[in-house]
């Protein structure tokens, strides 16, 4: 008898110490990387909300320091080590598609109930060139123009809508205000140095027939687009001087102090605005030119890795960082926008002026092509074919010839 029960007792324990093997070997961790400049990091809160609701899949979130992101994340990739998951930009994609390393997620996204609750435009915006989709949007940023209600009031304007209205507006509000026979007050903060490449693309991709495209960029509504920035500038004065070699900082300080009435950025400077300017700062979508409108959206996804242990628990982890309040918890520590409508509607880490004013922006937002000569066209042709435009060196035609010879050689 008692020897019977020693087997019992044998088996049972053989079958426990067998299930919970069994358990080990099912249960997934994914590494995702990540990267949060904000002190108040809410994944930890987010990996502990996961888990509990996916027993078995354990979430080994790294943040990774954005200075060295991608150089740490190609090296990765290469070398065989790298995450199951993590944020990405659109920028990084055509090289991640080139190594091989993203995993498609259009089966995912067919069957995901939280697909429709993503804003509209997201997934076109984020899909690759061929449309297949390898990014899942978690956050996003889109230009408008920033203008001083207190100015306009003053000077009886209501926000431009068109290149004709920002222009006759622009000229109205640069002004003489110390007697010196000079402007001291501009109409427009245009950013001439690096990175201000969105303010021209406003006043000049927006027109039907200018692009990046063989002979688009040299067409006559593509230079017509060009010549209008310049004539802002070099006839109407309604620039700062400093207008060739102004950055993010000398355009949004100009804005703050009132020297400038106008200029064009995201959502990320409104909290500072107002803070600055109270209700004496506004915004609107950037006005429309030559047939359309055309405003710079950014972003960042996350994707799931071609090389994931687990392809299916990586999904379900960055399809829960894109859903309804999980994505509004993301974001209030990015200082960005939640990509979901439940989130947008909801919204409080904003002024609701600012929301409304991307919301509605987000419908004609557009990329910059997402080929590698776009590298060179942002860092280093166009602010040097802009600078050399607006101080008089060369021309409209020559500025869109440099661009158009970069991208179809």
């Amino acid at each position: 008898m008692k020897t019977k029960l020693k087997s019992a007792a044998f088996a049972a324990a053989l079958m426990i110490g067998t299930a919970l093997t069994g358990g080990a070997a099912n249960a997934e961790t994914v590494d995702f990387w990540y990267h949060f400049d904000n002190p108040d990091n809410p994944m930890s809160d987010l990996v502990a909300k996961f888990e509990s609701a996916n027993p078995g899949i354990t979430i080994n979130a790294e943040n990774v320091p954005w200075n060295s992101y991608y150089d740490q994340l190609y090296t990765s990739i290469i070398a065989g080590n790298g995450p199951d998951a993590a944020l990405v930009k659109l920028n990084a994609l055509p090289r991640l598609i080139e190594m091989e390393a993203l995993e498609p997620i259009d089966a995912q996204l067919g069957s995901w109930d939280g697909k429709a609750d993503i804003l509209p435009n997201l997934f076109d915006l984020t899909a690759a060139a061929d449309g297949t989709h390898y990014l899942l949007p978690v956050q996003y940023v889109v230009l408008y123009l920033y203008y001083r209600t207190d100015m306009f009031e003053q000077a009886g304007l209501t926000p431009p809508t068109t290149c004709e209205e920002f222009r006759t507006a622009a000229k109205a509000l640069t002004r003489d205000t110390d007697g010196d026979g000079q402007p001291d007050v501009y109409g427009f903060g245009f950013r001439g140095g690096k990175g201000g490449h969105d303010h021209w693309a406003t006043f000049t991709l927006s027109r039907d027939g200018a692009g990046f495209g063989p002979g688009e960029m040299t067409s006559a509504a593509a230079v017509e687009g060009t010549q209008y920035v310049l004539d802002l500038f070099q006839k109407d004065h309604a620039f700062p001087p400093s207008a060739p070699n102004d950055g993010f900082k000398e355009i949004i300080g100009g804005f703050k102090a009132g020297t400038t009435a106008m200029t064009i950025h995201h959502i990320g400077s409104s909290k500072g605005m107002v803070e600055a300017l109270g209700d004496k700062v506004s915004a609107v979508p950037v006005p429309g030119c030559g047939g359309g409108h055309w405003t710079s959206f950014g972003d960042e996804s996350s994707a799931v890795f071609s090389s994931a242990k687990d392809k299916d628990a990586a999904w379900k982890w960055i399809s829960f960082l894109s859903s309804a309040g999980n994505n509004a918890e993301f974001n209030l520590a990015t200082g960005q926008l939640p990509v979901t409508l439940t989130d947008s509607k909801n919204w409080k880490n904003h002024e609701a002026r600012f929301v409304d004013a991307t919301v509605a922006s987000l419908p004609f937002a557009q990329l910059l092509p997402n080929v590698s000569e776009t590298a060179d066209f942002t860092n280093t042709v166009w602010p040097v074919s802009m600078q050399r435009a607006l101080i008089g060196e060369i021309s409209a035609t020559q500025m869109n010839a440099e661009i158009d010879t970069l991208y179809n050689k």
